[in-house]
């Protein structure tokens, strides 16, 4: 089980020996914007690491929209970002299941999805797996409830779609820890990655507010009973920098047995 942290883009081999982490995750561009990730110098050393490296796609992606001015741009983003991950050895690229607007049907938001894997085929398929990452807040999200997850996944299921489950996201969004693990199997198969945050907030708050362990909301102890079910590499991505990270890496390690 690989643990690490969400670090700076700037050099983050650097970012991981300072916090003794066996993974990271980064942005390639910036997280609000539409530019389209730059080659970096690094992508040997980073294909070529131990370290485990992950991609974040920017928090303006959102193909589930009924905005064509946000959802056709979104996905080809999408594609440009899975395309920039995959040459610089990165396991998976990590986006949010996104959202409709309020009145909108929450089915079209579906067929969105589908249609942003079927363009990915027609433009000669996703290089890596795309990790969708369950949310805090909205009551129009994709993949906030489960129940809305399901249906999500029956119709991206076929497409090979990978699952992030970040802890603090389901606290903040009103799903329980406890058991979490089994349900979202029996909906998507599968737990490729683990955001293992606390929470500021208190649950169901859909607040998407970060912690560290034992500050928040969350009993440290389930997050580690999510993570050793689960089986699946952990990236943290609390306050505090380096220091901070480290201390929920190395807390984590050791009551994780890791």
């Amino acid at each position: 089980m690989r643990i690490g942290a969400h670090v700076d883009p700037g050099d983050p081999l650097a970012e991981a020996a300072a916090r003794n982490a066996e993974a990271v995750q980064f942005f390639l561009s910036d997280p609000q914007g539409w530019k389209a990730p730059a080659p970096r110098a690094d992508a040997d050393a980073l294909r070529s690491s131990d370290v485990a490296v992950y991609i974040h796609a920017p928090y303006i992606v959102n193909v589930a929209t009924l905005n064509n001015r946000i959802r056709i741009p979104s996905r080809k983003l999408l594609l440009t970002h899975a395309r920039a991950a995959a040459e610089i050895g990165a396991r998976g690229l990590i986006v949010h299941g996104g959202h409709v607007g309020d009145g909108d049907d929450l089915a079209v938001g579906v067929d969105n999805w589908r249609k942003t894997f079927a363009y990915a085929e027609k433009e000669g398929g996703l290089p890596l797996p795309v990790l969708i990452e369950n949310t805090a807040g909205g009551e129009r999200a994709m993949a906030r409830r489960f129940d809305d997850l399901a249906r999500l996944w029956d119709a991206i299921g076929e497409f090979g779609a990978g699952f992030c489950l970040d802890t603090c996201h389901a606290h903040a969004g009103g799903e329980e820890l406890l058991g979490i693990v089994d349900r979202v199997k029996a909906i998507t198969g599968r737990i490729d990655l683990i955001h293992a945050n606390d929470s500021k907030d208190p649950f169901d708050s859909g607040r998407d507010r970060h912690d560290n362990f034992g500050n928040g909301k969350i009993d440290p102890d389930l997050v580690v009973a999510v993570i050793r079910a689960a089986g699946a590499p952990v990236i943290v991505e609390t306050p505090g920098g380096a220091q901070g990270q480290a201390a929920d890496i190395a807390l984590l390690r050791d009551r994780a047995g890791s």
